[in-house]
């Protein structure tokens, strides 16, 4: 499958099959991860896999996750991120962002479902996973099998999206 094919396979799985992710396709998103780029390659993040049905209660206090077999955790280590040293501006979120779609491509491709949560209650998430200062939860991946192998419609960005020309300018603003 292409590239662009799929990214429109690609959707949000709110209903997961009581199923495991098998140990190589986990280790796949996270290689996917770990190959992704980074500002000046700093790689500013960390990941808390989290699997066993204990630690995605302790998820569900601060997050849904849709009955998700596994959750990665994407913490972003400010101090680690390269700062723009014309106004400050720090990438970490950016890398952050990068490293999650590049495991949430690799899930996709690997025949799993995932949804992006930034949906969620960072105070718990930090104290239920003794996340220390510095280190900030960004996102949560949810990954897992959708439920009656249900696969997203490749055909509904065409009423979904913005057209190109709304969002693309040449040359100029």
């Amino acid at each position: 499958m292409d590239f662009l094919e799929l990214a429109k396979t690609r959707y949000s799985v709110r209903e997961y099959e009581e199923k495991k992710v098998e140990k190589e396709k986990l280790y796949k998103i996270l290689e996917a991860a770990r190959v992704a780029p980074s500002a000046v390659n700093n790689q500013p993040y960390r990941l808390i896999v989290v699997e066993s049905e204990e630690g995605l209660a302790k998820i569900e206090e601060g997050a849904r996750l849709y009955n998700a077999p596994l959750a990665i955790i994407v913490c972003k280590v400010t101090e680690e991120a390269w700062c723009r040293k014309y106004d400050g501006k720090n990438h970490g979120d950016i890398d952050v962002s990068i490293v999650t779609d590049h495991m949430m491509m690799e899930a996709t491709d690997l025949g799993l479902g995932t949804l992006w949560i930034c949906w969620f209650k960072p105070e718990v998430i930090r104290k239920n996973f003794q996340i220390p200062e510095g280190i900030e939860p960004v996102n949560i991946l949810a990954v897992g099998y959708a439920k009656d192998g249900k696969k997203g419609d490749v055909n509904r960005h065409e009423t979904m999206r913005k057209k190109p020309e709304e969002i693309v300018k040449y040359e100029t603003f």
